[in-house]
């Protein structure tokens, strides 16, 4: 079950409600997730008492980008178990709510293993559920630092490539403290450059059907006071042509063992415009994010979105009698093509940059290197 209650200040600022937090009410715990869908018209939280609701928010992109998937899969798990709900059960329906964003599963595996290893060793169904519950907050510890770390890589290897400063940022989705236990990925790049004084633009991309970009990075950027501006994502080619983008930062929501990156559709025209510009394209994306049972890029399951996003226009603060609630923009019963991700080939990428430093040129014996290395360091 899940209840909304709004959390916006008084005079209309944004107030800093966190994207997700554990709380333990006297009626029970909860998970309660900033609602992402309601951005940027008001800040309301999303308040799940067992993991269908979970499912549900995550499904509906209430609560969305690939790291904090993760650590809500892990939360979602413990609360199953602290709830007394069927854990088991509740892992197989939160993995399988979003199947291309491989962090959701790897949380939801995580926290499922310290349940099963709690019980195992005769803990009892409360302790076992404390053993979830602890793993889910230490997954949101290291996501945390995983962010500040791969903010000061990607810092780096912007300044290396790119000397001087004055960096003119194109990115696309939405890859900040909303997807992160900490800041965010490609975004707490920018963010760092940012305040470091080395950022001159960030150009934000609208990031159609859902607009997560000028819903939600254009509004993480405006409460940083950076300098941004946003525009349509065809838009982005005569930006290229015009001399006016230095790099590309993008996040990811599954990392192939050979390179190739899922992300947001879009993503893969903005490498090919990156490659034919001679401009840098720069993933960043946590080491769980890499997954080496995917082989290649056309093994990643490649989420398909309900129609409607494209065929009508929603708001969060309009409510029409179209399918989805929005308003319709095209002809009653057209079909939409609606891929939530796209796939952009190792060959595009110029580097993937992850908290255990920076992977260029991108191959899949460099992956596996760095994939080893973090699970020595975990070890």
């Amino acid at each position: 079950m899940a209840d909304q209650y709004a959390q916006s200040g008084e005079d209309g600022r944004p107030t800093d409600i966190p994207a997700i937090r554990w709380d333990e009410p006297p009626e029970g715990p909860v998970l309660v997730l900033l609602d992402q869908t309601r951005l940027p018209a008001e800040e309301v939280e999303l308040v799940c008492t067992d993991a269908s609701a979970l499912v549900e928010a995550i499904r509906s992109l209430a609560v969305r980008g690939a790291p904090l998937l993760g650590i809500a899969g892990a939360y979602g798990v413990a609360l199953a178990a602290a709830r007394g709900f069927d854990v088991d059960e509740a892992a197989i329906a939160l993995a399988g709510a979003r199947p291309t964003a491989v962090n959701l599963s790897v949380g939801v595996r995580r926290a499922q293993a310290a349940h099963r290893a709690a019980l195992a060793e005769g803990g009892g169904a409360e302790r076992a559920a404390g053993a979830a519950l602890a793993a889910a907050r230490r997954l949101h510890q290291e996501d945390a630092e995983a962010s500040a770390r791969m903010a000061a890589h990607g810092l780096a290897l912007l300044d290396e490539l790119l000397p001087g400063g004055g960096h003119r940022i194109l990115t696309h989705c939405n890859t900040g403290a909303l997807v992160s236990g900490g800041e965010g990925t490609a975004f707490a790049v920018a963010l760092a450059a940012h305040r470091d004084g080395r950022l001159r633009r960030l150009w934000v991309d609208e990031t159609r059907p859902l607009l997560q970009g000028a819903r939600l990075t254009a509004y993480e950027a405006a409460r940083n006071g950076m300098a941004y501006t946003l525009l349509t994502d065809n838009a982005a080619g005569s930006l290229f042509a015009a001399g006016e983008v230095d790099a590309v930062l993008i996040g990811a929501d599954r990392i192939a063992a050979d390179g190739s990156v899922a992300n947001k559709v879009g993503s893969y025209p903005l490498a090919v415009l990156a490659r034919y510009h001679h401009v840098p394209f720069i993933v960043v994306a946590p080491v769980t994010t890499v997954d080496p049972d995917t082989p290649d890029g056309a093994s990643i399951e490649v989420e398909q979105r309900p129609g409607f996003e494209v065929t009508e226009i929603t708001s969060p603060q309009v409510t029409v009698s179209g399918a989805g609630g929005g308003i319709p923009v095209a002809p009653l019963g057209t079909q939409a093509y609606n891929p939530a991700f796209d796939v952009t080939p190792p060959e595009l990428v110029t580097a993937i940059v992850t908290e255990e430093g920076a992977v260029s040129p991108v191959t899949a014996e460099a992956l596996a290197e760095l994939c080893d290395r973090s699970r020595q360091v975990t070890i």
